[in-house]
Formats: structure tokens, sequence, C-alpha cells
């Protein structure tokens, strides 16, 4: 296992081509779980490809426990890594296919055996070590894949591209349980590749969104949902994602569409001093009907009201913009407005994407 450094990391797949992925830095700790998490195309793979080794970056550093590796080629630099298709022998028996990597390395057989044997355990495959690999399920030929990268105890960090893409859906939830499981008990540095966030924030204790070939925003989930620092993190994160509103910096708060909403003295003159255009945001779990004592209460117009069981969401529109609340199972509207009023505390505001703290 390794601490991973990446300093002042940046690449373009050509000289006279934009940067994919733009010059950053970044520090994973040993024994770290990781998400990559964002589009396709914001830099993802690219990344994870520097740090393999499959790629060498046209700028900075890559460094394993203060040692730069950057030119290194894959085999020297200790990783193991597994990708969105599974990459397994089907002529070798499950035991055969979990055991290579080791027998490979010249590792005893008593411990070959005794390693396979613990991994099996784990990802659910101790009935299945003699059966050849061809006669497996595509998920179980992943979870093959998954534990060959898995086994090894020397490696410097196991990177996961995208694993669980072609698995079926009632599946993933299995295997992304099993992975949580894996890092708990081998303490394993891990780093996972996604665009899907339900994978990124039930698998990783550090979630890194990144936008546009840089990274907006690195922290535990629980920051990113409540504490989003840009609005690609705000509207990317959560189901339905942060509304996002465009407002004016009045006297006594902020102008959205037909109402001032009350704001502390010291952050109106941060908003002006910002010089661009405001984005108001707000989750819409923080939206709720207003009461009598609520500061931030607006008028909407109810669009649509839709009963997805736990809750219902609220779909209303403001100044021509539209906005999501997730209201109580059993909140009933009969009128084609409705009072809403924002959590105090809850409510962030942006500047050219950047949050205004």
């Amino acid at each position: 296992m390794a601490r991973i450094e990446l300093v002042n990391l940046g690449h373009r797949y050509a000289s006279h081509l934009p940067y994919a992925l733009q010059p950053q830095s970044l520090v994973w700790d040993d024994g770290g779980a990781y998400a990559l998490l964002g589009p396709s195309g914001c830099g993802k793979t690219t990344l994870l490809n520097i740090i393999s080794g499959l790629l060498i970056p046209s700028d900075g550093q890559v460094r394993f426990d203060g040692q730069d590796v950057t030119r290194l080629p894959t085999e020297q630099r200790n990783i193991a890594q597994v990708f969105q298709f599974p990459v397994i022998y089907d002529t070798m028996t499950v035991f055969d296919n979990l055991a290579f990597p080791l027998r490979n390395r010249k590792v005893p057989e008593r411990e070959v055996k005794s390693r396979v044997q613990e991994i099996a355990e784990i990802l659910d495959l101790t009935g299945e070590l003699k059966r050849r690999a061809s006669g497996l399920s595509a998920e179980d030929k992943q979870r093959i894949s998954l534990g060959r990268g898995l086994v090894r105890k020397d490696v410097a960090a196991v990177l996961f591209d995208e694993p669980l893409t072609v698995i079926d859906p009632h599946v993933k939830w299995l295997l992304r349980r099993q992975l949580k499981r894996i890092h708990q008990q081998l303490k394993l540095s891990l780093v996972y590749v996604t665009h899907d966030q339900v994978e990124a924030l039930t698998f990783a204790d550090q979630v890194v969104v990144m936008y546009e070939g840089q990274v907006v925003q690195s922290g535990p989930p629980q920051a990113l949902f409540e504490t989003p620092e840009h609005t690609f993190v705000g509207h990317f994160i959560g189901s339905p994602g942060m509304n996002l509103l465009p407002c004016d910096v009045a006297e006594q708060g902020v102008r959205l569409a037909d109402h001032t909403l009350p704001i502390a003295t010291d952050h109106l003159s941060r908003l002006r001093a910002t010089g661009q255009p405001i984005t108001l945001g707000i989750r819409p779990e923080f939206i709720r009907r207003a009461q009598a004592d609520d500061a931030l209460v607006l008028t909407a117009q109810v669009h649509r009201l839709e009963d997805l069981g736990t809750y219902r969401l609220l779909t209303a529109q403001i100044g021509g913009h539209l906005l999501s609340a997730k209201l109580g199972e059993h909140e009933q509207i009969d009128t084609p407005q409705i009072r809403l009023a924002f959590e105090p505390g809850r409510v962030m505001f942006y500047a050219n994407g950047q949050r205004v703290a």
C-alpha cells in the first residue's frame, strides 16, 4: 500500500490541444478508499491511467510514498487494476485464476492457498473454486477479476475502472457492499472510477468530483451533499440535484423573482465583492411548506406533485425557473400556488460556479 501524491499533474494528448486533465495537486492517504466521480469525458480514466503507468503525463509528477514514479512502467509500480470488462483465463479454474498473480510472483503455495481462500470467502466464490471460469456468469467472472486485483497483499494500490458497469443492477448493490467490506478488512488503498454517484458515495470514504478535466471538490460524501463547493457538484450529486436559481444582490438581501430573501450584511458584502452574477443553491431536501415564523419564504406556482413512496416531489416555478422540493409523503396541494420556506443555513451562493463562503 502507498500514499499517492499527484504534484501539479496535468495532461494533454498533443501540445496544440487543450488540457484533458488540468494541472492540479492531490494527496491520497495510505489505506484510503477513494472514488473518482464525474461524467464521461471529464478526465477520470486519464487520471487513473497516469497513476497506473499506462499513460505518461505531460506535466507534473506521480509519487508513491514520496518516490517519483512518473516515468516508471506499470510493472514497476506494484499496481493492481480491475477494468470494466472482466479479464480472466477461461480455461483455468476459479482457484487458479485467483492464484495467478501470486504464483507469478513466486509466492509459496501454502500462502497462495490461504490468500485465495480468504478472498474467495469475501467474494462468495468459495463454492466455485474448482469450476472452470468459462462456465460462469458475467457477474461471477467480474468477481474473479475483482479477486485477482485484491489477492496480493503487497500492492501499492488497487485501481478500479468502472468495474460494475456491465453488471446487472440487482447484483451491483451486493458487489458494492462486498468491496466496502474488503476495504474494511484488508485496509488496501483503493481508487474507484465511476460516473454513478450511488457507487461513489456508498463505496468511498473520500469522493473526488471531476468536471471538464479538473477536480472541483474532494471530500467525504456528507460534505459533498451538504456543502457543494461548485455548482456542478450540487447539480451532479443528489436526486434530484441542487436547485440553482439566478438572483440579484439587493439592499437588504437577495432578490429572487418578486421576492427578497433577507441575508446577513457581511454575506451580502462578499456577494457584491465578487462582481459576478450570483446563483442561489438549495437542495430539494431543505425546502418545505412555509409556516408563520419562517424567514426565508417565497411563493411559487405549482407545476406538478409526484408521489414517490417515502416522499412527494414538488416541481414549482419561480420567475420562469423550475425548482424541486421533497415534501412529506402525505402532503397534499390543492391550490395553484404554494408558500415555500428555505431552511436557514442550507442556502448556498455561487459566483462563476464557485461557492461564496
